[in-house]
């Protein structure tokens, strides 16, 4: 009983049991795969070799199923063929010429095995012999190794697409497993210890393992990344040991040795995370993605209109895929929307989406399909798009397109986590964005609400002026100096009332902002003709002083005249509880390459604990409102690329806020 639980608990046994589990794993997850199918027959392959190398080391004769092992393994080279061409072919793989000489060399070498050649029939467990076959037999198997890399490598360089990152995770996987076996076999030739047999099945199957999941995994992955990846934690690993090590050995001297260990444990944390950013610049990992990502923050940082970052982002994402297609899709009433690309968010493609959150061709070739992921499928092929990232809950509020890259490499797993860490930056800017919209639009029918209040007077006198002329008009018909005055006071009125009218509706309209080349002072001038109502309702003077000379700049000039009649209205809230002279003033002046617009007022000033939050949401001193105003008109003017301050506070001067605006584009 207990022989049969060494057998069961054996590393061997287990080993072969989790290399058939590998690949029955690998057959249920796509039956119809043709690498899945490879990779279960090698499994079966990989379990006998261990179980003849578990008998080779417990049974009772150990000499036979050496030979038995050594024949098995044999034929690995010639099974990694066949595995290759599965690969770079995805079709049938049995035809003779894909592995015959492999073969027919594999069954050479197995022949050796049984011979005395091998091992020699005199040889004991006591005193183990191998004889010039032994040693041929290795020379053999690294020959066909070399010969099977040197031949992946070529086939590599002509191989596009996803079929040349699986050449190359299998070359560097299996004949990493391959050599190290045969290192191992070396050493226990020349030393006569057995522990380098038993370390065998472990380096097998982690080896095993590690590449069965990178080709038949949903994530693709690079094998020069997985390498580099290895090699930097390795060289961290063994540079925070030797730390560790020497700072134990020093501190020893002058404390006692377990005090001196914990300190040098803590010195070697500290040392890692230090060291390992640099580690990871000098074997150039993830570098691309910082800088995509530096990137994408400062694209939300400078643009706030929602095309403006939109086109931003796509820009960023063709630069950083090399791709001629990009696409950051928004959530509108139900239709995710771009230039050029339109899906409905209950399309089957699109709730297949919201289920895996990410999608490449690579990763539905992988795993089996159902209906709606088979539509998901056809939709990337259709559009030739490598990689889509679903963002935003499963609303699908945005989702992050890229085209193939013009390189034809399918996108590696890490390059998908970057990417959906940078659908996570633009799903948080493309939201601000839009709820900045909505926010200015609302300001806007404010705005409208307090002028339709303030300009009802100015509307009803061209109104009574006019009702007057009417009602006389029959006594007067015949007067022609009458009837003239008649004629021209109807069209002034008129005019007047049209265009107090526009100028509200203009405001009310919801619309993009684009800046072009406008004369400033006209708009300035429409926009206190609309607040003027209002400031003499309070009995305030309004004031101006136009200085600037030309009054030439580019921005746009709905925007220019909401924000200036957002101002005004503040100016007139904060001056009309003032006991005496009561004004509000509007000035221009020329600055290099700009025109500054200052809006003052006599009022009590801005609090200065005020001050630094002036222009953030929700900061309001009033108590009507939400304090959006501000924020408001900074957004405005920050995507015109204009800017606003305020004078610090002086003791008995109210407010004054400047508007810098460029005269001519950015």
């Amino acid at each position: 009983m207990l022989a049969a639980e060494q057998i069961i608990f054996n590393p061997a046994v287990l080993a072969a049991l989790a290399a058939v589990a590998i690949g029955s794993l690998a057959l249920w997850a796509n039956p119809g795969r043709v690498i899945n199918r490879m990779f279960f027959t090698g499994s079966l392959h990989v379990a006998l070799w261990l179980m003849c190398l578990e008998m080779a080391l417990f049974g009772e004769d150990g000499v036979e199923w050496i030979r038995m092992a050594s024949a098995v393994g044999a034929f690995f080279p010639a099974h990694l063929w066949i595995v290759k061409e599965s690969v770079r072919r995805s079709t049938g793989f049995w035809h003779p010429r894909h592995w015959w000489l492999a073969g027919l060399a594999g069954l050479a070498l197995a022949v050796v095995c049984f011979t005395d050649w091998f091992i020699p029939g005199h040889s004991t467990p006591e005193s183990r012999l191998r004889g010039l076959g032994y040693y041929s037999y290795m020379a053999g198997v690294v020959t066909l190794y070399v010969v099977l890399c040197v031949q992946t490598l070529w086939q590599a360089r002509s191989t596009l697409g996803v079929q040349k990152l699986e050449l190359q995770v299998l070359l560097l996987g299996g004949c990493a497993a391959c050599f190290t076996t045969i290192a191992l076999m070396v050493m226990n030739a020349i030393t006569h210890d057995s522990t380098y047999i038993k370390l065998q099945p472990v380096v097998v199957l982690i080896f095993y393992a590690g590449t069965a999941w990178a080709m038949l995994t949903s994530r693709v992955f690079d094998a020069r990344h997985m390498l580099f990846i290895g090699l930097q934690k390795l060289c961290l690993a063994v540079a925070v040991a030797l730390f560790v090590w020497s700072a134990t050995e020093l501190g020893a001297m002058i404390l006692p040795a377990p005090l001196a260990f914990v300190i040098a444990i803590g010195l070697g944390l500290w040392m890692a995370a230090e060291a390992g950013p640099w580690f990871q610049q000098v074997f150039d990992l993830n570098l691309k993605g910082e800088d995509a990502r530096r990137a994408a923050f400062e694209a939300a940082r400078r643009e706030s209109r929602p095309e403006q970052l939109e086109a931003a982002f796509v820009s960023l994402l063709r630069s950083w895929a090399k791709s001629g297609r990009a696409f950051v899709l928004t959530n509108e009433n139900g239709l995710l929307r771009s230039d050029g690309l339109s899906v409905s968010v209950v399309s089957p493609a699109m709730l297949a989406l919201s289920e895996l959150r990410w999608a490449t061709p690579e990763r539905l070739a992988r795993q089996k399909l159902d209906a709606k992921e088979s539509e998901l499928k056809a939709f990337l092929e259709q559009h030739e798009l490598g990689v889509m990232i679903a963002a935003g809950g499963r609303a699908l509020n945005v989702v992050v397109a890229v085209g193939v890259p013009g390189t034809r490499r399918p996108f590696t797993y890490p390059q998908v986590a970057q990417l959906i860490e940078l659908a996570s930056i633009i799903e948080s800017a493309m939201e601000r964005s839009h709820y900045s919209v909505k926010a200015q639009h609302a300001e806007q029918l404010a705005t409208v609400g307090l002028l339709g209040a303030s300009l009802a007077h100015e509307i009803r006198n061209p109104l009574v002026s006019i009702k007057t002329f009417v009602q006389l008009l029959p006594k007067h018909h015949s007067d022609p100096v009458f009837r003239d005055k008649f004629f021209n006071l109807i069209g002034e009125e008129v005019s007047r009332i049209d265009r107090l009218t526009e100028q509200l509706l203009d405001l009310a309209t919801p619309r993009t902002y684009v800046a072009r080349e406008v004369e400033l002072h006209p708009v300035l001038r429409s926009s206190l003709e609309l607040v003027a109502a209002k400031a003499d309702d309070r009995r305030i003077e309004v004031r101006s002083d136009f200085q600037a000379s030309p009054d030439r700049v580019f921005t746009d000039a709905t925007a220019i005249k909401q924000v200036m009649i957002n101002l005004c209205f503040n100016a007139i809230q904060a001056v009309e509880n003032q006991p005496e002279e009561r004004w509000i003033r509007m000035s221009t002046r020329n600055r290099p390459g700009a025109i500054e617009v200052a809006v003052e007022d006599n009022g009590p000033g801005i609090a200065p604990d005020v001050l630094p939050r002036l222009f953030q949401p929700f900061q309001s001193t009033k108590s009507t409102g939400f304090g959006l105003g501000l924020a408001i008109c900074s957004d405005i003017l920050n995507g015109l690329k204009a800017t606003i301050a305020v004078d610090p506070p002086v003791a008995g001067r109210g407010a004054t806020f400047r508007i810098v605006i460029p005269c001519q584009a950015s």
